[in-house]
């Protein structure tokens, strides 16, 4: 998260906000809290695309695309205001850190984590697919990496697939390097364009940054997307265990992609990524992570003035103190008393059966107390 930049607002509705999260096309992603503590991820729209009732109409479709499609590894929908003076959607924070910022810090990720991500994005495209929706914009930054598995965030240009068209004539939304072939030739988007970017994006992890239809050094958004639609995906960085499979999402005929459940059928005969023990992420992503989740804790408490010292002074030999303890009320000192006699009783081995079935009262009265 970044601190506020100059002319950024301080609420939206009924949430203060904290910081940047990030920015986009459509508009400026902020940290929010609610006056009850709830944390969330705030967009806001650009003020010049308010007075545009075309792009109100898209936003009004997000706000309904995003309500539906939200699951457990999409970020819900808390609140939102599409007919505000500048149109603006609250979706529950998640911690996380974005899969290309995630390649940028550590790398190509190794073929299990590779796995993972491809059966976790796939879980949430069977998901929004499912409800009669298509993403239509999956790339790396769409990706979030959380303790418990992907997650897909920003339905900012998903549609419904019923064929109703929600975007201007000759408008191309989404991004080059990740756009399905059928996308990059103005046809209309399917399920199917969803798991073409699911495999360019795991080209991007697999490869440590490069997509597979970069070429030497990328070029014109015009060039990738002809590159996207006539010429053969790069596949060298991908492990050979995935390759088959990332190769079939890349087919250019959507009809020869597997479905989002093939994909996860595949992960699974090939090497079930629910084997993998111990974290999945590299630890530079797991300390990135639990960064993010820090702004979910409560503000500090303030500073209380330090107490006056006491009356009487205590003698701390006898009445130790934490430093953080409050101060106790002081008594007078006793006299030390004379040692006591030599203790008369029963044989050391009577002492220890009695100090142990002692110890057994004990835990017994304790289990009661506790089931209590």
């Amino acid at each position: 998260m970044r601190g506020p930049e100059p002319g950024d607002p301080t609420r939206i509705g009924p949430y203060t906000l904290l910081g940047r999260l990030g920015a986009g096309g459509m508009g400026v992603v902020f940290l929010g809290r609610s006056a009850g503590g709830r944390t969330v991820a705030v967009k806001l729209v650009r003020p010049e695309l308010a007075g545009d009732q075309g792009f109100r109409a898209r936003f009004r479709h997000e706000v309904r695309a995003a309500r539906a499609a939200s699951s457990a590894f999409t970020a819900p929908v808390v609140d939102a205001d599409p007919d505000g003076p500048v149109p603006w959607l609250a979706t529950a924070f998640v911690p996380g850190v974005g899969l290309d910022e995630a390649v940028r810090l550590v790398g190509a990720f190794p073929e299990h984590v590779l796995r993972i991500l491809a059966a976790g994005v796939a879980e949430e495209l069977r998901a929004i697919h499912t409800v009669g929706l298509t993403h239509r914009d999956l790339k790396p930054s769409n990706v979030l990496l959380a303790l418990d598995g992907p997650h897909v965030i920003d339905f900012g240009i998903a549609r419904a697939a019923d064929g109703s068209v929600i975007t201007a004539e000759g408008a191309i939304f989404g991004t080059p390097a990740y756009m399905s072939p059928e996308q990059a030739l103005g046809r209309t988007a399917t399920p199917a364009s969803d798991v073409f970017s699911l495999g360019a994006t795991l080209v991007h992890a697999a490869s440590g940054g490069r997509g597979p239809f970069d070429g030497e050094g990328g070029g014109h958004p015009l060039a990738l997307l002809n590159r996207v639609a006539h010429e053969e995906p790069d596949l060298s960085a991908v492990p050979e265990g995935l390759r088959p499979l990332v190769a079939a999402c890349l087919a250019k005929d959507p009809a020869d992609r597997p479905a989002p459940a093939q994909v996860l059928a595949a992960v699974a005969r090939d090497g079930s990524p629910l084997g993998v023990r111990g974290p999945w992420l590299h630890p530079v992503l797991v300390e990135r992570i639990e960064q993010a989740a820090a702004v979910l804790a409560p503000d500090a408490a303030p500073t209380l003035p330090p107490m006056p010292p006491p009356e009487h002074p205590v003698d701390e030999r006898t009445v130790p103190m934490r430093p953080d303890a409050p101060p106790r009320p002081t008594l007078p000192l006793l006299p030390a008393a004379p040692p006591p006699p030599p203790p008369v009783g029963p044989s050391r081995r009577k002492l220890l059966w009695g100090l142990a079935g002692g110890a057994a009262a004990l835990a017994g009265g304790g289990a009661a107390l506790a089931l209590g």
